[in-house]
């Protein structure tokens, strides 16, 4: 099935465009062919992404959360909301992150041997089935987490719950090259 939204065409493109991706990726990837089927896709309403960007970037590189536990929480949303495009780019941030395969897959499922890994997987499950965590769970987590840690969480999941749904309703597919496009990424925020 054709994507509702596919990316914008190169051609059109236009100083807006670009601009608004400013606040995630260098000049030379703001056009159609290196941002990826989701930022070109999100640039057809500039006004949107422009103050949606910024506030996500934050959540993926800035936020207080270490990134093993937020590619987690990226994980279990992806797989539990079926979006190919948050999986399949997350699974090769996880594997930078520190994840193995079997911890990404195990991620997938809910699944953890560590205790505050286990507890961010049991947020999330309870948000997404609730909009609430429990208090079980919020203390297992406050013990390992403070509280910027724990805000950046809850709007981690509530976040990439929100670019799962749009995603999946505008029919983003991943690029064939998402690991790729992955350690790029990684390379130059590191």
């Amino acid at each position: 099935m054709p994507p509702r939204l596919p990316p914008l065409p190169d051609d059109q493109w236009d100083d807006r465009a670009r601009e608004v991706l400013s606040a995630l990726l260098p000049r030379s990837m703001r056009n159609a062919a290196a941002a990826g089927n989701a930022m070109s896709t999100l640039v057809r309403h500039p006004d949107l992404t422009a103050a949606f960007l910024p506030y996500s970037t934050y959540l993926l590189v800035g936020s207080t959360l270490p990134a093993r536990l937020r590619e987690l929480v990226i994980l279990r949303i992806a797989r539990r909301r079926d979006c190919a495009y948050e999986w399949t780019h997350h699974f090769y941030a996880a594997q930078q992150a520190g994840l193995t395969e079997a911890e990404v897959e195990a991620a997938g499922q809910g699944k953890a041997a560590d205790p505050l890994e286990r507890a961010v997987l049991d947020a999330v499950d309870e948000l997404e089935e609730g909009s609430d965590v429990s208090d079980r769970t919020w203390a297992a987590l406050a013990e390992h987490l403070d509280e910027r840690q724990l805000m950046d969480l809850v709007f981690t999941v509530g976040t990439y719950a929100l670019m799962a749904m749009a995603f999946n309703t505008f029919g983003i597919r991943p690029e064939h090259d998402a690991r790729e496009r992955a350690e790029r990424r990684r390379a130059r925020d590191h």
